[in-house]
């Protein structure tokens, strides 16, 4: 079965895929929401790689090192192996300052025997829109575009160049490098400074890992998907990714393809919450200067999502001459849906601030600035619960009083009410407080079907919607609530297909859904162990370890037939949901505070 068999790595300032057979198949630099300089994952043909040739005697197998974000792909015949070691560095310099460089080291440690490999190197500049040139000058091959020969970037190794660039065999007698680069390196690049920046990189993730909570079941997994949580996260302002990919489709030969490269407030509120949750402070700290930055002006409006370093214009693109994955096309940059309005967003965030007034306060100008801007989100959403919007499936054409954004309002009020009392506004609190209960009477109100003995998805229809599952796990309505139960209940009747779950079922702006949204799955499994049948929940759980990739990682989406992962990957949305929903089956290893550093 095809599936997206590729492991990620990074440094929090941008991240490349690396194949199951050792091939880096996408790679932006230097950062994140750059042009492409690998993008074979969106045309085979087109799109650029770096990978290895071998003969066909090898047998290639893939896995992280450890809990670090360090790829280890071995090489191995009968008489011949080498293992390729693939990082980003990052590591701190300082008490707030990281090395972080634009740059992928790929350190080839021969294990046994004279490998025999072609190396194949393959840059395509700027999503591939360009050609390309080589040229050797000193210790490094420059390769530039043909149409701006400013946009460059530079391979060091310890292997001959013009071998590399005429893609020749070589034996490997000995242990060898690449070390590829947005920047010209102004220190000597040998193996003994890959080899420093390789153990300095490792000690950095292992440090990281041993801040989080360990757990005595599913431990390994829970923390594979903290560590993509944490590359997902754009160290210079705090923002949280989606995702690092564009267009990967949400099923083959379809149009649903999306950019994700960009910061949700609803996705990275999410994330920031489990990454809390987990003890990783740092992130949440980050994450609330960037949301101060976004939100300095108090005439602005309040969009859904922003550019990685606060950008308000995400313009929406296709790229033509790229076929797409597996013909999936059109391949799109930007992303229109910020533009939307998406009622549900701001309760996520009000969710976490409140996090952070309980957690890490800051100083006191600090609390009087993020005050300020809470004042300003909640007159954002007096001005819009009523409104009908787009909803948290940023449906493009249709607008519709959705019940869950009406219910992630009620939590955005709910919430400041909440630090309103923690702050001694008390006259504030009683206001919020009071609008707070008119939406929870409304959404029961008219939210309520009688007939069907569920929420339903809007006010004005019938249709089931995966999103419900979350009223309990915001607090909107206690797990042992009659009308929660029964809704738990009609959702996977209606939705649960194949051991997955649908979004919804009913045609949006691109007809029926045709694939499962990952993370659905994780909030039913999460919904039936809070109602009681833990262990029903449980074997959908299990099921769902099983539909991960070779190393641990799930996209945004699986078929149900086949299970095989579809849309952008790796998914902030699906790794922050296995995070929560693990910890449900698991029970966390205490540990004196006196024995961790």
């Amino acid at each position: 079965m095809k599936n997206l068999d590729y492991g990620i790595i990074g440094n929090c300032r941008t991240a490349a895929l690396v194949s199951k057979g050792g091939s880096i198949d996408w790679l932006c630099l230097p950062d994140f929401d750059s042009p492409s300089i690998f993008a074979k994952l969106l045309d085979k043909e087109k799109g650029g790689s770096f990978h290895f040739e071998v003969s066909d005697e090898y047998s290639i197998r893939q896995e992280y090192h450890g809990n670090t974000n360090i790829l280890l792909t071995r090489f191995e015949s009968p008489e011949n192996g080498f293992i390729v070691f693939d990082y980003m560095p990052r590591y701190r310099t300082s008490e707030l300052r990281h090395y972080m460089p634009p740059e992928i080291h790929r350190y080839i440690r021969v294990i046994k025997g004279k490998p025999v490999v072609r190396v194949i190197y393959d840059p395509k500049i700027n999503y591939a829109r360009e050609e390309v040139k080589h040229e050797i000058s000193g210790n490094y091959i420059k390769t530039y575009s043909a149409e701006d020969s400013e946009d460059k970037i530079y391979l060091y190794s310890s292997m001959d160049f013009e071998k590399v660039l005429n893609r020749e065999e070589i034996e490997l007698t000995e242990h060898h490098f690449f070390l590829l680069s947005y920047n010209q390196k102004l220190i000597t690049v040998d193996t003994n400074r890959i080899l420093l920046e390789y153990e300095r990189t490792k000690v950095y993730w292992f440090n990281f890992v041993n801040r989080s909570r360990d757990y005595l079941q599913y431990d390994a997994m829970i923390k594979r998907s903290l560590l993509v949580l944490k590359l997902l996260s754009y160290q210079s302002s705090g923002a949280m990714l989606a995702a690092v990919t564009t267009s990967l489709p949400e099923s083959i030969g379809e149009t649903r393809n999306w950019d994700y490269r960009f910061c949700w407030l609803r996705d990275a509120s999410m994330s920031i919450d489990t990454l809390l949750f987990m003890k990783q402070k740092t992130a949440a700290e980050r994450f609330i200067g960037f949301v101060k930055h976004i939100m300095k002006s108090r005439e602005e409006k309040i969009q859904i999502m922003y550019g990685i370093r606060g950008e308000r214009e995400l313009t929406e693109e296709t790229l033509d001459h790229l076929s797409g994955y597996e013909n999936s096309r059109p391949v799109r940059i930007g992303n229109a849906a910020y533009y939307q309005e998406q009622n549900d967003s701001i309760g996520y965030l009000l969710d976490v601030i409140y996090k952070y007034y309980l957690y890490f306060p800051g100083t006191l100008d600090e609390v009087e600035e993020i005050w300020e801007i809470i004042k300003n989100l909640v007159r954002s959403v007096m001005a819009s619960w009523r409104k009908p919007d787009r909803s948290i499936w940023e449906f493009r054409t249709r607008e519709k009083h959705f019940v869950f954004s009406k219910v992630m309002s009620w939590v955005a009020l709910d919430r400041a009410s909440l630090i309103a009392n923690l702050l001694q506004r008390d006259s504030y609190a009683a206001k919020w407080r009071h609008e707070a209960d008119l939406i929870k009477a409304e959404v029961h109100e008219k939210g309520w079907n009688q007939e069907l003995q569920c929420f339903t998805q809007a006010y004005d229809n019938t249709d089931y919607d995966s999103s419900l599952l979350l009223m309990q796990f915001y607090d909107f309505i206690e797990p042992g609530n009659e009308r929660y139960v029964k809704t738990v209940k009609a959702i996977k009747e209606n939705l649960y297909h194949e051991g997955l779950m649908y979004r919804y079922k009913s045609e949006d702006d691109f007809g029926l859904p045709s694939s499962s949204f990952t993370i659905c799955t994780f909030w039913l499994i999460e919904a039936l162990f809070m109602i009681g049948e833990k262990k029903e929940a449980r074997a959908i759980f299990e099921k769902m370890i099983s539909y991960s990739n070779h190393v641990g990682l799930y996209s945004e989406d699986l078929d149900f037939k086949t299970k095989r992962q579809l849309g952008n990957f790796p998914q902030a949305y699906s790794h922050l949901a296995f995070i929560n929903t693990a910890v449900l089956f698991s029970e966390e290893k205490q540990l004196s505070k006196f024995i961790r550093p």
